[in-house]
């Protein structure tokens, strides 16, 4: 059975810290990451596309502004969470830590509550450093 995909890339910029964990990422610190959201398709709609870019575009960026860009990405258990909120500063928090690994799951999560027929997501915490998630 054909299939076609499509993938677009989304930038943004995050603060966070992992709890219990020993290492660098203990500390809060701070990311350019970029998040890649695969679509696919067994047919293509009566444009010829799996999507509009421009629809993607717009409704996953939309999330990605509002949720994770210019945010501090904490756990809901992080003690520094109610003293940043406080401070007025901006947080996203999670389930659990948040790795690259439970953002591109929380992102494959929102994509398919925006209706978008999502096969992956991947999340580049660096240059080097991806994770990804598919159901």
């Amino acid at each position: 059975m054909a299939e076609h995909r499509v993938k677009k890339t989304f930038h943004l910029a995050y603060g966070h810290r992992l709890l219990n964990y020993n290492g660098k990422c203990e500390n809060l610190h701070g990311h350019n990451g970029v998040v890649e959201v695969t679509l696919k398709a067994a047919g293509l709609n009566a444009e010829r596309m799996v999507m509009d870019f421009t629809v993607l575009g717009r409704k996953m960026k939309t999330w990605l502004d509002d949720n994770l860009d210019h945010k501090v990405i904490l756990a809901k258990a992080d003690p520094l969470a109610p003293v940043l909120a406080a401070q007025g500063q901006a947080c996203y928090l999670t389930e659990e830590n948040p790795t690259a690994e439970e953002l591109a799951r929380l992102i494959y999560a929102e994509a398919r509550g925006l209706g978008l027929p999502v096969e992956e997501t991947g999340f580049w915490e660096t240059p080097t450093a991806m994770a990804s998630y598919r159901e």
